[in-house]
């Protein structure tokens, strides 16, 4: 009793420097609740983001399954498939990088790889914040273990029909100038990650482990504020000559696809890749 009356006493004489240890105590309070929360895997998740592929790697290749394969038209989902990807390293052929602007500024936006096999082959991959059913993204929120970390396995048609068509979005390919050691040091790093977040589930961290730069970290490119200030990762790629050219906003230009993405929804996933692919070599040259 004798205790509280003296400190009641104490904050009735330093009101100032009562309010500001109140202030201090809630931010600790805060702060020991988001560090103690611990991720998990077995969370109700929304169905579109509920299944991360099983990994299995061998000395010339590796396989995923369930790849998404999912088809959309302008309202949303109309069929939820997957599929079964299997590759040799040896058939590796280049990266793919997908830009998909974020409205309300350049700032922001959702980066993604798609991965290109010999015989017009792509996978896709996707890391994601893991929303559970009924919950919305938000940057404030993915900076306090909100959400969950996801590295999701896709066709390329799931990954840019999703964006174009049902999302209603801009979609930007740009084409990655990598040596052969760095497109396969690359793949074989998120097929790692992949398996570890299976393993030991993380959060996701707006500034620290988003869609951007855990895939930077794969790629073992040093940090840039680009890879919090996502939207503006292209001009950052295009400055270190991974993405190639000479004129960024002519190469913008040419990467902007989301009209023929719409227009390529009829097709089947196999031929979606290669209609997207011939597209790609016609606007940029590549093999």
């Amino acid at each position: 009793m004798m205790a509280a009356e003296s400190i009641w006493e104490w904050a009735r004489r330093h009101p100032w420097r009562a309010v500001l240890g109140a202030i201090v105590l809630v931010v600790l309070g805060f702060a020991f609740s988001v560090v103690a929360q611990t991720p998990r895997l077995d969370r109700k998740w929304n169905e579109h983001l509920a299944v991360m592929p099983k990994v299995d790697e061998r000395a010339d290749g590796f396989s995923l399954d369930p790849v998404m394969d999912w088809a959309y038209d302008a309202d949303g989902p109309v069929s939820k498939g997957s599929t079964t990807f299997d590759a040799s390293y040896g058939d590796l052929k280049n990266v793919w990088f997908m830009v998909e602007p974020q409205p309300g500024g350049n700032y922001a936006a959702h980066t993604l790889v798609l991965i290109e096999f010999a015989g017009d082959r792509l996978v896709g991959l996707t890391v994601e914040a893991r929303l559970e059913e009924g919950e919305t993204y938000s940057a404030l929120d993915g900076l306090f273990n909100k959400f969950e970390l996801a590295f999701l396995w896709a066709s390329s048609k799931e990954l840019l029909t999703r964006r174009a068509l049902f999302l209603k979005k801009e979609i930007y390919v740009y084409p990655l100038q990598l040596t052969e050691e760095q497109k396969l040091t690359f793949l074989k790093s998120v097929l790692g990650s992949t398996v570890a977040v299976e393993t030991r589930p993380r959060f996701y961290n707006t500034l620290t482990s988003n869609c951007t730069n855990e895939l930077a970290k794969a790629a073992g490119i040093g940090w840039h504020y680009s890879w919090v200030l996502t939207g503006y990762s292209p001009q950052r790629l295009f400055e270190l000559k991974l993405i190639p050219g000479n004129d960024f906003d002519a190469v913008k230009e040419k990467a902007k696809l989301d009209p023929e993405i719409r227009s390529w929804n009829g097709l089947p996933s196999a031929e979606f890749d290669r209609a997207l692919l011939a597209e790609l070599r016609k606007r940029f040259g590549a093999d």
